[in-house]
């Protein structure tokens, strides 16, 4: 719980927007007390990262002020590395983070710390050298070893195993400054959230919560339905005055001045009328279409090229991949899971083959196989078959809350999870005949999870799939289990 009634970030009417016709946020107003633990909530694009920028200052405020309490220090855990970061060493990278003279101390505290993450990291290594999984985990440990006055934290659980989770779980536990975090991982929430600050995407307003996280997710529920029931009954009753209003309207010429003030009342009680917060509802259920005209095995795997030890080695199997064949591919992190499929969906991997004419769709964890500067609606387009209509086209992508706005925004301006949203409409308009997926939750909502999880369940042709998360995993069917 917070340790103190002092507020250390107050944001004051903030209004900020990219493009005057999608606003992000309209007269935010909320603070943030020394010591507090808070989730920031909403849906995918409300925003969530904004307010990050906001408060360490990549961003400014459109209008009126964002104040940080002076002196404090802030530091930020975000997912993807600096490209002039990429060529330092782990501990020049550390150096440039967090300072420190003495060697001895320095190095110790990068131990301790990569244990907090769960991660071995030779000091001497080049950021480059790691995995996209890996430098997500020094990024956020380069955060953590800052000891920051302000912690913010950008979906810190998305490249943890579960002892990972357990063991940042037990520091920020511990921690006793003020952290803020993003993240769709509703358990390592409530296991030390004190708020919740709520974005509504489609109000671009803030609410602020107190209580841990299930308990705010409740507080938003009975709000949503208090607010629906006072709007039902203030409808119904503006509804039956314009009804008398317009009856009197056709009558006597005296009449007319009563019907005039109840058309008034009318308007008063529209606009007593909450903004409707639209539930953070979840994805519509859908169906990824099967490639047509191909059967047999799809693809065979003979040998693949794994890491131990720092080192490159080749391991014998015997896989084939035939249709409505699912495969889950598994192992420790750094083993190279994300390379070999990779290297599978580029033909590079010696001992893998595909068969021919076989279409495979991809879902990349780091969404590096999506264009950032096409638009969303060109790379759907690109995707669809010649004979999909606009109409099929844009409803298919309304299911999954891509809407007209987001259809016209660069990919790279999107939200991790709007990306991740992108990717799995994509994928239906591919219709494959492999779908490989590489830790297909990472940025998504939890509540689209459930929806997901049914349509690769359902899915009947072939599938590697590879997730760290066994909720998820488990909701789908499996044929078989590659141990890498």
């Amino acid at each position: 719980m917070a340790t103190s009634a002092e507020t250390v970030i107050s944001f004051k009417s903030v209004d900020f927007y990219y493009d005057l016709k999608r606003p992000i946020l309209d007269e935010v107003d909320f603070n943030v007390r020394k010591g507090s633990k808070i989730t920031i909530m909403g849906q995918n694009g409300a925003g969530k990262s904004t307010i990050f920028k906001l408060i360490n200052g990549a961003l400014q405020p459109n209008l009126w002020s964002v104040n940080v309490s002076q002196k404090l220090t802030i530091a930020t855990g975000y997912q993807v590395v600096l490209p002039e970061d990429k060529e330092l060493s782990v501990k020049d990278f550390f150096q440039k983070y967090h300072g420190g003279d003495e060697k001895f101390n320095l190095e110790r505290e990068i131990t301790n710390i990569l244990r907090v993450v769960n991660l071995k990291a030779p000091l001497n290594k080049q950021i480059q050298a790691f995995s996209g999984w890996q430098q997500a985990r020094l990024l956020l440990a380069a955060a953590l070893i800052q000891n920051p006055d302000i912690l913010l934290l950008d979906e810190p659980t998305n490249n943890l195993d579960s002892e990972g989770i357990y063991h940042l779980t037990e520091f920020l536990k511990s921690y006793s400054n003020t952290v803020l975090v993003i993240s769709h991982d509703a358990d390592f929430l409530n296991s030390f959230t004190d708020g919740v600050l709520y974005l509504d995407r489609y109000t671009q307003k803030v609410e602020q919560f107190v209580g841990n996280y299930h308990d705010v997710v409740e507080q938003v529920k009975r709000k949503i339905e208090k607010d629906n029931m006072a709007n039902a009954r203030l409808k119904k009753e503006a509804q039956a005055k314009k009804d008398q209003a317009n009856v009197f309207a056709h009558k006597w010429w005296k009449l007319r001045a009563v019907a005039k003030k109840m058309k008034e009342a009318a308007a008063e009680m529209e606009d007593e009328m909450v903004d409707n917060r639209r539930e953070d509802k979840p994805i519509k259920d859908f169906k990824i279409p099967l490639q047509e005209g191909i059967g047999g095995v799809l693809l065979e795997v003979h040998s693949v090229h794994i890491i131990k030890d720092d080192e490159v080695t080749v391991k014998p199997v015997e896989v084939q991949l035939r249709k409505d064949d699912h495969l889950q591919l598994a192992g420790p992190n750094g083993i190279g899971k994300s390379t070999l499929l990779e290297k599978i969906v580029n033909g590079d991997e010696e001992g893998c083959k595909v068969a021919e004419w076989v279409k495979i769709g991809y879902y990349r964890q780091d969404f590096s196989n999506l264009d950032f500067w096409q638009t969303v609606y060109d790379c759907l387009r690109q995707a669809a078959s010649e004979d999909m209509t606009e109409q099929q086209l844009r409803s298919t992508a309304a299911g999954f809350q891509i809407t007209g706005d987001i259809m016209k925004a660069k990919i790279g301006t999107l939200s991790e999870g709007q990306k991740g949203l992108v990717a799995f409409c994509r994928l239906v308009f591919l219709r494959p005949g492999i779908l490989i997926l590489d830790e297909p939750t990472n940025h998504i909502n939890f509540r689209h999870i459930p929806v997901i999880a049914s349509a690769l369940d359902a899915f009947e042709w072939g599938m590697i799939l590879v997730s760290h998360v066994d909720e998820f995993v488990w909701q789908i069917r499996m044929d078989q289990y590659l141990d890498l």
